[in-house]
This record gives C-alpha cells, structure tokens and sequence, in this order.
C-alpha cells in the first residue's frame, strides 16, 4: 500500500512557518500585503479569491482586492498595474485567472514587476528561474517539490518524468526538479510511447491536464507519484491519474483533492513574505 502524501498536512505546515516569519516582520514595522486583481463575477474566480483571502488573514498578511466589472478596458488594468508595481505598500500582487472574453491578459503578466510578481508567471520570472537567478518561483510546482521534500522523499539523482508541457506547471516543475539535480523528462501531446517513457520515472509527476488519463501501465513498481491535475464530476473530485489502479504500484502518491491543490495555496502565501523581504 502506498505512502499518502497528505498536502494538508504540509501547507499546515507552511502556514504556521510563514505566519511567524510574518509576526517578525511586524515586529520591525514591516507589513506583508498581498493585493488581488479580479475582474468579472466568474463563480469559481470569485470564490478562488475569498479563499486566498481567508489564508492571508489566517497567517496575519492584508490583502487588498482590486475588482472590475468584465467589459474593464485593458488600460484601465495595465495603469493598475505599473501603480501596484510602484506602491511600496504592495508586498506582492496577482492577476486572478483567467480574464473575460476581449481581455489578454500575457501583456499584463509581462508588465508586473518580477519582485512582485507572486504567481511566478512573468516572462523575466519564468527567464530567471531558467537561469538559476533568484526569483518568486510559481506556486504548483514549488508546492510539489515542497510536498516531496517535506515527505523525505530524495531527488538528487533520480529519474523524474513530468507528464505536461505548460508554462504554469510543467516547464518551471522541470526546472526546479533540475535545480534538485534530479534526471528530468517532459512527456507531452506527441510523445511516443507514453507508457513506456512515464514507466520508468522513479518520480512521476502527471500535470497533463486530461481526467483520469494515467492508469497502472504508466507506472513502475515503487515509483512516486504526484496528481496535479483536479477535475469536478458529478461524482466528486478526482485528477489525472486512476488513484485505484496506481496506488497498489506506488510507494508513494498524492490524492486528489487534498495533494498539490493545499501545496498550491500555501505557496502563495510564502511568496508574498519572500516578496516583503525583498
């Protein structure tokens, strides 16, 4: 029977560490604020929002929403923007995803300022993080490797298979398991022989975005393996992997929900401390 990686367990911790580093800060007059961008009244949007507002208020971080109606002009938002980016106030701030029809939202992202930028999405960011320069690493994938790490689980020198190519999990997961001197391999759409490939991770990591996509074959005997995909059926919520067909073959595994989604939430938070001591 395989290990549960309990992602509540660790963004517990996470919050507790991050609550008392930003207790320190207070104590020196520095205050750690995290500001919110959200346009439109998408339910799902609206409701990820209130809960990242709720964990900046559990571990003692403001936070201010910045709110729009969705037919907002572009340059309404690229104005707010470079003001976040120049209020010393503003630990940090995101650009809650994704925006109304008739909005792009890249140029906005590639205009917050890489100091601030939370989500870790920008392109000086995602440039940095590719070259080993210190930067706010994006929140998935800092949380799978936190996940790992604080569940003892060694990289160095291990064969990591990351299913998925995006920029908001895949690439940057890749990077950070290179900088844990892990042996990494991104499968995607057209790779040849999923199966074959995945099997022979010693860390699997599936972020490739189709429901219940990787089954038993995909895995090898003790391998480890991280869901961060989520996907809501009507019978509930489950990710990319069949947890039932994998587990048994696992030494370790991450479910859905309660795995990378915490790890996720907790990482933000972090980066808005990381971007206070900046």
């Amino acid at each position: 029977m395989a290990r549960i990686l309990n992602g509540r367990a660790a963004a517990a911790a996470v919050r507790r560490e991050v609550s008392a580093e930003v207790m320190k800060l207070k104590s020196r007059g520095v205050s750690v604020r995290l500001d919110v961008i959200l346009v439109g009244e998408d339910p799902a949007s609206v409701t990820y929002v209130r809960n990242k507002q709720n964990d900046c208020a559990e571990v003692g971080i403001e936070s201010q929403l910045h709110s729009f109606p969705e037919d907002v002009p572009q340059k309404e938002l690229e104005v707010l923007v470079e003001r976040l980016n120049e209020d010393d106030a503003v630990s940090g701030f995101f650009i809650q995803l994704p925006l109304p029809r008739g909005l792009d939202a890249q140029p906005l992202i590639s205009r917050i300022d890489p100091d601030k930028d939370v989500d870790g999405l920008s392109p000086l960011s995602a440039g940095r993080l590719a070259v080993g320069l210190p930067s706010l690493l994006p929140c998935t994938p800092h949380g799978v490797i936190q996940l790992l790490k604080r569940n003892g689980i060694e990289l160095e020198g291990r064969e990591a298979v990351v299913l998925g190519r995006s920029n908001l999990v895949g690439k940057p997961l890749a990077q950070l398991l290179l900088r844990e001197n892990a042996t990494v391999t991104v499968c995607h759409s057209r790779t040849q022989n999923l199966a074959e490939v995945a099997s022979r991770a010693d860390i699997l990591v599936a972020a490739i975005g189709q429901r219940e996509m990787i089954g038993g074959d995909h895995v090898k005997e003790g391998a480890v393996v991280i869901d961060v995909g989520i996907h809501r059926t009507q019978d509930g919520i489950t990710g990319d992997v069949r947890f039932g067909e994998v587990e048994p073959k696992a030494s370790a595994i991450s479910p859905v929900p309660g795995g990378v989604g915490p790890m996720t939430r907790a990482m933000l938070l972090y980066n808005a401390l990381e971007a206070a001591r900046r």
